[in-house]
């Protein structure tokens, strides 16, 4: 029957049978041809939805926004036209539009009275969405409360609301909202958003249970290890969207570059933005085989990995953002192991193990991670000698007083909690020439931060906010503090590595969970076990006798200064060593 005398209904099922068969290039034209001979049919706007949606299927998207942009000009009204347009607009980096046209959709609903609340959630869920990534993170809160008015069973935005009430300090973080209780929020809490929450092994395992079953497809079978032809390398794959200035990036860089040559074939697959940094260009010239895997949906991806006959794949993303653990899941690696990119369980069976040293994973941790400890003697923490560092600065240009003990915390503010917050407030009491240094990571988490100060009797003017710097820029500041105070139960990781690298010390308070014993790691490798403490009543008090004695602080600076680049945290040739040895006897055994 020839095109034009289909009639919608037959062109629908037509383009469906073509759909099925994978013939999406197919039933595009076969839209296009029957528009082109249906102008005057009532039901075009059908016809130029569909076509859209093949069309943004395709990542054909200016021509999926002109077929959208047809429907809505046969029927204003046309919400779902109007969501989908919305959607052409961020793909292509016009997200401030975007988020224009969802709120219009949401007014035009109240206008006429519509009922439709799965268009509604659509437009609140996308609004508040965007708006967070815009980093406007009070209006995200404020959409995701008017979609769980609408809809409190809604777990994904349950999980944006906790995270973005923890990025900006909104202290108590849970709080009954709606007809939501806290029950269900803490439930909803994302793996990495609980692991600022709670100090605790079997909740951050539960989270993450959580989000594999909801999101992560079940295991495949174990694949048998590959046959090697005597003489041929290990080949070791490394799995991340964070191969460029990125936390991730910046740790694993040398890791890279020392492998053993003779013994290893190192391969990077990877979907990380292309920043254009020197860093990025170095990560992709350490490996043997850059292969970019962005373009590829998580089967295709899996299937490339295994057919590049990968012996071990390390996983550096965990259940990060961005992370595709369904490329796990598929076990395209014989061996599969979890490093750095999440420092919790992922729990994930086809994850079978997670680096780590003595102390970040200690025996009594093994029934709250479903991955198998790979312990390496000295640090699980690889970082990078070649580190670029600005021109000194003096505290006078950073705002800072030269008079005045600082303390400091530059992690990022999801991290802090109402109680670590609050102890850093008696610790400035109980030192009264004292400063606290603090990154100012959004406005709403300054101001929230102040409040707090307030009811715990300081004067607000004692917080100094630092706005973000350039890498080099930033790591020049680490020299300024006197001493920096860690987080908990979400210790530093990166930054504690960087501010030791600088030679200033940092007080942590290390728990029962991997994540809340990371810092205690690396001040144990460098030489510096003083600095850890148990008890939260034990990390303030030795952060005031700290900070009433500066000659016991400038000890530790001094040690530092003179041993940092040869303890065991920055011997990375023989942590690299450590980390080959453990891959070896894996794959050997």
């Amino acid at each position: 029957m020839p095109v034009s005398s289909l009639s919608l209904n037959d062109l629908m099922a037509q383009a469906d049978a073509l759909q099925q068969q994978k013939l999406v290039d197919q039933a595009i034209t076969l839209y296009q041809q029957w528009l082109l001979t249906h102008d005057a049919d009532p039901l075009r706007l059908v016809a130029w939805f569909n076509l859209g949606v093949l069309l943004s299927d395709k990542q054909r998207i200016a021509e999926a926004q002109a077929a959208y942009e047809q429907a809505i000009q046969l029927n204003p009204d046309f919400f779902q036209a109007r969501l989908n347009l919305a959607h052409t607009l961020e793909n292509q980096g016009q997200r401030q539009e975007a988020i224009k046209r969802w709120q219009q959709v949401l007014t035009d609903l109240e206008k006429t009275g519509s009922s439709d609340q799965a268009i509604q959630l659509h437009a609140l869920n996308n609004t508040a969405r965007a708006l967070e990534l815009e980093h406007r993170f009070d209006e995200a809160e404020a959409y995701m409360l008017r979609s769980l008015q609408v809809d409190p069973t809604q777990s994904p935005v349950l999980q944006h609301y906790v995270h973005v009430r923890q990025k900006q300090c909104a202290w108590p973080v849970y709080r009954p909202v709606a007809d939501v209780t806290v029950n269900q929020q803490l439930l909803a809490t994302s793996a990495l958003a609980m692991q600022a929450a709670y100090d605790d092994p079997a909740v951050q395992l539960l989270a993450a249970r959580e989000f594999v079953h909801a999101k992560v497809q079940a295991a495949a079978p174990r694949r048998p290890p590959r046959q090697r032809a005597p003489g041929e390398r290990i080949r070791v794959g490394y799995l991340s969207g964070d191969l460029c200035m990125h936390a991730v990036g910046l740790l694993t860089v040398e890791l890279f570059e020392l492998h053993d040559r003779q013994q290893f074939e190192v391969f990077g697959f990877c979907w990380s933005r292309d920043d254009g940094s020197p860093l990025r260009e170095r990560i992709i010239r350490a490996f043997d085989h850059h292969i970019r895997i962005g373009h590829l949906d998580d089967n295709a991806a899996a299937q490339l990995i295994a057919a590049c006959g990968i012996d071990i794949l390390v996983d550096l993303q965990g259940l990060t953002s961005g992370a595709r653990p369904n490329i796990l899941a598929q076990r395209p690696a014989p061996v599969q192991i979890s490093y750095l990119g999440l420092p919790a369980t992922c729990g994930m069976p086809a994850i079978d193990y997670i680096l780590a040293d003595a102390f970040v994973f200690p025996p009594e941790l093994e029934p709250f991670m479903t991955e198998k400890p790979l312990r390496i003697p000295h640090c699980y923490q690889v970082s990078d000698r070649q580190r670029s560092v600005g021109p000194a600065l003096t505290r006078a240009s950073c705002g800072l007083p030269e008079d005045k003990f600082v303390f400091t915390s530059f992690n990022n503010n999801y991290k802090f909690t109402q109680e670590m917050f609050s102890t850093w407030m008696r610790i400035l009491d109980q030192v009264p020439d004292s400063v606290l240094w603090l990154l100012a990571d959004n406005p709403w988490a300054e101001a929230n931060m102040k409040k707090q100060a307030q009811a715990c009797g300081v004067d607000t003017a004692r917080l100094v906010f630092a706005a973000r710097a350039t890498p080099t820029e930033y790591m020049a500041r680490l020299q300024l503090p006197d001493l920096f105070l860690d987080t908990f139960p979400y210790n530093a990781g990166t930054t504690a590595n960087d501010i030791l690298w600088m030679g200033t010390p940092i007080l942590t308070y290390s728990g029962k969970s991997y994540i809340s014993r990371m810092c205690g790691s690396l001040l144990t490798a460098v030489g510096l076990p003083d600095l850890i403490t148990y008890s939260l009543a034990d990390y303030e008090e030795k952060a005031v006798q700290l900070g009433i004695n500066p000659r016991r602080l400038a000890s530790y600076r001094r040690y530092l200064n003179e041993f940092r680049q040869q303890s065991d945290l920055f011997d990375i040739p023989q942590l690299v060593k450590d980390i080959e040895q453990a891959f070896l006897f894996k794959v050997q055994s």
